[in-house]
């Protein structure tokens, strides 16, 4: 192409060959409109601030007690000895011996102080002393005193005073006590605790601490970097990753032992399968002897599982069940309020200005109010429950509802309705057969979808007190501690949402027809 061609181009298309500076430079500016804002919004919310100082060693631990759990024993120093014990619903049961936490006895003196209770060295009568003061059983003399009272006879014998008891010897006694203990932590950690005394063992580094009963803890040289203290004298605080950790204090050892997995997820330790492998709780279900009389091993099995101390498992379920009520009952309601007034609400339908605007009104306040303040209100108002979440889900999917199908509506192929009018039909007769086939398959299918979504919002607005399974998740959270439990109710709804969601395209597809 020649000069004079490609010239005589440019003319003709002086429009693209020749455009503002603006234009060229549109893209540039939008980018760096875009990083203007990004910076902004960093130093607005202090990001770098935040993340400098997360606590991410405490966001671990939160995320390990999604997927583990913790055996906590405590080591107590009592003077040549130790005493161990476990929380009160520990995941071992009643008597805990982990293979884990090996003990030495041995024969120990115990020295306890003997109390020895006063005696009186009078005449051995019982006292007549009540809150008053002792009351005098001789009959009272006459009285030849003047105002001051009666005066003391000279030969009245004074009483003598009673002897202090001199102080009791300890007494001495030997008995067979805990006087070292062993915790493995897996692999070569490991922690060695004897009275006044504790050594630990990680990475191949060795931490020697002397203790000080009730007064401090000191380390033999610098800490490793597994290990931390605040102070001098200060519990130390050894860290093993994900296996656990250990808190050294001055006056006892509190473990903390991480194993991974649910502890107890099917029976809890009052169960009679408690402690059995699978292979023996089958046996024993189908093929053992009764455990009790007047019920079936699988019942009682059933029973355990569903009424799992622990877990929970049948209020969980409950709770769920009532979610997916709260969402699937809020959708329908709202769709078949919506459903009519809409049509009053689409211009094309109702001609009536005022009308259409005051119901469009309606439908922009409703949905403009979050589900979740729908949701306080309504537990106010009715209590704690399910109620409350119904109605904030209708409330809410009303107005939403109101605006999707009028606009549906109003954007409907007018042929059809022109076609069914010229035969004569009535207007009632127009709307069923020339609107509703047109519109019926997208308001299903918006239907469908909300549902899907509103068994998400459900458990949100139960945070609340709305009731179902959010409800029972945010006490969970509450504890900060039963992450577990936590991990398995969103499981849980992972489960249901995404069954719903695969039913609700199945659904869609069918009413809308594949492309």
């Amino acid at each position: 192409m020649t000069e004079t061609e490609a010239n005589a181009i440019a003319a003709r298309h002086a429009d693209v060959f020749h455009r503002p500076v603006m234009e060229h430079l549109r893209g540039l500016l939008i980018i760096c409109a875009v990083a203007l804002y990004m910076v902004f919004a960093w130093w607005l919310f202090a990001v770098g601030q935040v993340v400098s100082n997360g606590n991410w060693d405490i966001a671990g631990s939160y995320l390990a007690d999604w997927v583990s759990y913790e055996i906590r024993p405590d080591i107590e120093y009592d003077g040549d000895a130790l005493e161990i014990s476990f929380p009160r619903f520990s995941p071992l049961g009643d008597n805990p011996k982990p293979d884990w936490l090996a003990t030495e006895t041995a024969i120990v003196e115990r020295r306890r102080a003997v109390t020895t209770q006063a005696t009186d060295t009078g005449s051995g009568q019982t006292s007549g002393a009540g809150f008053l003061g002792a009351l005098d059983t001789k009959p009272a003399a006459k009285d030849d005193g003047g105002f001051l009272g009666a005066m003391p006879s000279p030969s009245a014998p004074t009483e003598a005073p009673t002897a202090k008891p001199a102080p009791a010897e300890p007494m001495v006694t030997r008995e067979e006590a805990i006087v070292g203990a062993d915790i493995s932590f897996g692999g070569d950690a490991h922690i060695r605790v004897q009275p006044g005394f504790v050594s630990v063992a990680y990475n191949g580094e060795v931490l020697e601490l002397d203790i000080e009963e009730r007064e401090a803890v000191h380390a033999r040289g610098p800490l490793p970097d597994w290990a931390s203290q605040r102070a001098p004298g200060a519990k130390v605080i050894v860290r093993f990753g994900f296996a656990g950790r250990a808190e050294i204090e001055d006056d006892e050892v509190k473990v903390r032992r991480r194993f991974l997995g649910w502890e107890n997820f099917f029976f809890d330790t009052r169960s009679p399968y408690w402690g059995m492998s699978t292979s023996e709780v089958l046996g024993t279900i189908f093929f053992g002897e009764r455990i009790e009389e007047g019920r079936s091993n699988l019942a009682i099995a059933w029973d355990n599982i569903v009424n799992n101390a622990d877990w929970q498992h049948g209020d969980v379920w409950l709770k769920l069940l009532q979610t997916i009520v709260m969402a699937f009952a809020g959708t329908v309601f709202a769709s078949l309020l919506a459903f009519p007034l809409a049509f009053a609400a689409a211009r094309n339908i109702m001609p009536n200005r005022f009308v259409n605007h005051l119901l469009k009104r309606s439908f922009d306040f409703l949905r403009s109010v979050d589900m979740l303040i729908w949701a306080l209100f309504f537990t106010r108002a009715f209590g704690p429950g399910p109620l409350a979440g119904i109605s904030a889900i209708f409330f809410t999917d009303t107005g939403t509802f109101g605006k999707l199908y009028s606009e549906a509506l109003e954007n409907i192929d007018d042929k059809q309705r022109e076609g069914v009018r010229s035969v004569g039909a009535s207007p009632s007769s127009v709307q069923r057969f020339g609107v509703v086939p047109q519109v019926l398959p997208v308001f299903l299918s918006q239907s469908l979808y909300f549902w899907e979504s509103n068994t998400r919002s459900a458990t949100i607005i139960g945070a609340v007190g709305a009731g179902g399974i959010g409800l029972k998740l945010w006490e969970a959270m509450r504890t900060n501690q039963d992450w577990e439990n936590v991990a398995y109710m969103v499981i849980l709804i992972l489960l249901v949402v995404f069954i719903f969601d695969n039913i609700s395209n199945a659904l869609r597809q069918r009413l809308i027809g594949r492309q």
